[in-house]
């Protein structure tokens, strides 16, 4: 556990361009993924024989436990159920209880390796690594931050299954697993020099000493001759600091992910239970939540159901009557018409989302009756949001189509189209009434959604736009293009010499050489 804790933290420093995107990072991520594989996959397949009898690994199997007690239990992927430490316990057989974790089957020879493949942890490592690979190809940095950002957020819930804390504590669990576990790797080192035995640790002290001296001797010789100083600059290399610091930091920061994900795989938290229950008490036990019936949440519902049905029909007449009725009733051009709603459109869409999932969260649905009330009320209200979002995201692109696209415009139309798809997945629910799904699969839209928009290439996808209308006699802002990445050159090396100098030129005066790490396809074809 120590070695693959300080091994990825050392591939990490080496490998991450800290200031760029580039290759290094999703190598970083492929050692910091085999270190955790290699380290649970030794641990699952060790036998329980070779502690001894009743040791540490086999404390750290229990009985399952049902109600309260299962707060201290964690399915596994196999649909086994063991129950370990909880994962804010500092117990200290947790890294032992490596050797028992998820997953582990009955096997008479002794093999804990799953006999289901984990497929969830699969996918979710795998959207890591693909949105790690991003910096490889794509060179704007606002995009592969949101991609590292996204990779973190995958790479825990690989780790970490649906748990009764919900989404809130799934999404960030390795990076906060990653500091609650210093004291568990403190008591490694503990265990692991006790193991060394005493003249080791002599050697080491040794070592120390003899650094302690050198680095108090050679600047005092160095200083008491010029040739022996030349000898001394020659052979060390030379140290930069704030390269060193981000050494360190790149290290600290992969080696504690690296222990969060081995943390919380020796001790999972406790596994959100099936739904089904009608007791409308809240999955943590902190409080009771009664369930509404359904004419206290058919009048919210209701009221909101009204009112978008007026919306729509409004919606229905502007889309037929076009500029002329826009202008004739409110007294605007179409172009200021789609700017002034846009944003208001967009918080009625996430509220509504919010009364959505509150209704179906505490709704009563123990009668055919109810559920069927239910399903109808809220699929009226989703395809009434639906065509809200939609008539949001036509409203962005026609104001882009008037006054010009940016960056910044077509993201909050990507996060209108990634509600739309939160809605569809609300839909969906109501075939079996079953929500617990949801949040992890809204996630993975937002991931995959992401994954798309790389794809594309959205500020090549900007310059493009700008340049159609450019083409059709509009003005083009080569000031704000010129602020782009180079992933907008291949669109801008076939403008004419005037805009392709103000743009080209000015992002290739802004290029760098980058290291081997560093490597990144826009960039690398940028200077040719």
């Amino acid at each position: 556990m120590l070695a693959a804790t300080v091994g990825a933290g050392c591939a990490a420093a080496i490998l991450v361009p800290l200031d760029r995107p580039g290759i290094g990072w999703v190598l970083a991520g492929l050692a910091i993924t085999a270190a955790v594989y290699g380290v649970d996959r030794a641990a699952r397949r060790a036998k329980p024989a070779e502690s001894g009898g009743a040791g540490p690994e086999q404390e750290a199997i229990a009985q399952p436990a049902d109600g309260p007690a299962a707060a201290r239990g964690a399915d596994t992927d196999a649909g086994d159920r063991t129950t370990k430490p909880a994962a804010g316990d500092a117990s200290p057989d947790r890294e032992e209880a490596l050797v028992a974790g998820e997953d582990g089957s009955d096997d008479p020879h002794g093999s804990r390796w799953p006999r289901r493949m984990p497929w969830a942890r699969i996918w979710w490592a795998a959207v890591a690594l693909a949105l790690l690979g991003v910096g490889g190809f794509r060179a704007a940095p606002w995009l592969f931050v949101l991609c590292v950002v996204g990779a973190a957020a995958a790479g825990s819930l690989a780790v970490v299954r649906r748990s009764v804390y919900g989404l809130w504590f799934d999404v960030p669990a390795v990076p906060f697993a990653g500091l609650t576990s210093v004291p568990w790797l403190s008591r490694a080192v503990t265990r692991a020099r006790g193991r060394v035995g005493t003249g080791s640790q002599r050697i080491w002290w040794s070592l120390a000493v003899a650094v302690a001296l050198l680095v108090l001797v050679v600047p005092l010789l160095t200083g008491a001759d010029a040739v022996f100083a030349r000898l001394v600059h020659g052979l060390l290399p030379r140290i930069d600091v704030p390269a060193v610091v981000r050494w360190g930091l790149v290290f600290v920061a992969a080696g504690l992910g690296t222990a969060g994900a081995l943390y919380l795989l020796a001790g999972p938290p406790p596994v959100a239970a099936s739904e089904g229950s009608e007791s409308g008490m809240d999955p943590l036990g902190w409080m009771g939540v009664r369930r509404f019936s359904p004419i206290e949440w058919g009048i919210p519902l209701g009221a909101l159901t009204i009112v978008f049905a007026a919306f729509v029909g409004a919606q229905i007449a502007v889309l037929f009557g076009g500029d002329d009725y826009v202008q004739r009733t409110a007294g605007l051009t179409y172009a200021q018409y789609a700017r002034s709603g846009f944003w208001q459109l967009s918080i009625v869409s996430m509220l509504t989302l919010a009364v959505i999932g509150t209704v179906l969260r505490h709704a009563l649905r123990q009668t055919p009756t109810q559920r069927r009330w239910l399903r109808g009320a809220v699929t009226v209200v989703t395809a009434s949001t639906l065509v809200i979002v939609a008539s949001a995201v036509h409203r962005m692109w026609t104001y882009q189509q008037a006054y010009g696209f940016t960056v910044m415009r077509l993201l909050v139309e990507v996060f209108e189209g990634w509600i739309a798809l939160v809605y569809l997945l609300l839909l969906a629910s109501l075939v079996r009434l079953r929500r617990g799904w949801v949040p992890r699969a809204a996630v993975g839209a937002a991931l995959a959604t992401l994954l798309a928009l790389a794809v594309v290439n959205p500020e090549r996808f900007v310059a493009e736009r700008n340049v159609q209308r450019w083409q059709s006699g509009k003005s083009l802002d080569t000031d704000y293009l010129s602020t782009l990445s180079p992933d907008v050159l291949p669109v801008a090396d076939r403008l004419p010499a005037a805009e392709r100098a103000a743009i080209a030129n000015v992002i290739r005066a802004r290029l760098s050489q980058d290291s081997w790490q560093g490597w990144n396809y826009a960039r690398a074809t940028a200077r040719h």
